[in-house]
């Protein structure tokens, strides 16, 4: 047999492959994905990463197969909807259609998203303020509580999940002392997305009696009154909440969320009450003052399906890091939780304790708890 011989390939056996060509005028060191109905909109999909050719330029070669030889629809990503392609005037972009026969496609973006923002201000949510003395009765105080409603919520008639945070002065107050959350600024941006309906309940905390109605029980900070707060939570608030907005009542719509302290009183709501809340969003919690936090209390409620959104920063104190890691390796290991409790880890090694990085993490927890089907 003569290996020399030329070896004839029928072109009309070839695959046929598309390649898409993307130049952006920002350019920077994050990485460019491709979401779209090829891989369920995932935004940070390894197997869609496209490659940097030069500066501004990128490539991508679909694989082989049917499903990539229909229609295409798709966005261009930076990794999650908070960094998603918009136009030069920083408005949504409509998803991108590829339905012709070409091989090749090139694209062009020209801004990105910058964690969620910018905003319009037409999608705002609507600050109503419950109540300037709300009565607590199990400590007997009264308290300022506010509700941000989705923005069309007087025109609509649907009914919306409820995360009840912790801090409301830092949440949405521009002239906070520390800075803020924005998360009025974060839920307009995400509406546009479909992932931002949430009736937040903001419930501002005791001032100079804070750190003791967050401290749950006996810790290194003492006796607290945690406990007591938390049941005004689950006893009073929530009922109040459900009776007089449109809320989907259910734990599965449920969420408590803080920092801090209030990350860790809201780690115990959710374990002491796992029937109330099924969502748990927990940024930077103290567990420095229980460092030995027991569980075992929980091996006699019946397990429930629970979603608890983690985040620490590897700038905020020498143990922070650690913490969380151990808090979700016991709540991953414990026999009675096995299969029920999600837990999805969020460490930012140049993360500080304050609000801005908190604030940047609270749109990815409200998408991963509220609107993904993502285990972890």
């Amino acid at each position: 047999m003569n290996t020399d011989s030329p070896v004839h390939i029928d072109s009309k056996k070839l695959k046929k492959v598309r390649k898409l060509i993307l130049h952006t005028s920002e350019d920077d060191d994050r990485p460019v994905y491709i979401s779209g109905n090829f891989n369920q909109w995932t935004t940070q999909d390894f197997r869609f990463l496209m490659r940097k050719v030069s500066k501004g330029k990128y490539e991508f070669t679909f694989p082989e197969g049917k499903e990539f030889q229909k229609e295409l629809i798709y966005k261009f990503t930076k990794g999650d909807w908070s960094e998603v392609e918009i136009d030069r005037y920083g408005n949504k972009t409509p998803n991108r259609h590829w339905n012709d026969d070409n091989l090749e496609r090139i694209e062009k973006v020209a801004k990105w998203r910058k964690n969620w923002l910018p905003y319009r201000p037409s999608q705002l949510p609507k600050i109503h303020l419950i109540s300037e003395e709300f009565e607590i009765p199990q400590l007997n105080k009264t308290r300022k509580i506010w509700a941000l409603l989705p923005h069309d919520y007087e025109t609509s008639t649907e009914s919306y999940p409820v995360l009840y945070l912790q801090d409301a002065q830092n949440l949405f107050n521009e002239n906070a002392d520390f800075g803020n959350w924005q998360i009025d600024k974060k839920l307009a941006v995400m509406s546009d997305y479909g992932i931002g309906k949430v009736i937040v309940v903001a419930v501002e905390h005791a001032e100079s009696e804070r750190i003791q109605e967050y401290n749950v029980g006996r810790t290194l900070l003492g006796t607290g009154n945690g406990k007591q707060y938390i049941r005004f939570l689950t006893d009073t608030l929530k009922p109040f909440v459900d009776k007089t907005f449109r809320t989907k009542p259910e734990r599965e719509f449920t969420g408590i969320g803080g920092s801090s302290m209030g990350g860790l009183v809201s780690i115990f709501s959710g374990l002491i009450y796992p029937e109330v809340f099924g969502k748990l969003m927990v940024f930077s919690p103290s567990l420095w003052v229980i460092p030995k936090i027991k569980l075992g209390f929980m091996d006699f409620f019946e397990p429930l399906e629970t979603r608890l959104y983690l985040y620490a920063g590897g700038d905020e104190s020498d143990t922070m890091v650690s913490h969380v890691t151990k808090l979700r390796k016991r709540l991953l290991k414990r026999e009675s939780l096995q299969g029920k409790m999600k837990v999805r880890l969020s460490i930012n090694m140049e993360g500080k304790h304050n609000e801005i990085y908190w604030s940047d993490e609270f749109p990815k927890a409200i998408e991963w708890l509220f609107f993904s089907n993502s285990p972890d």
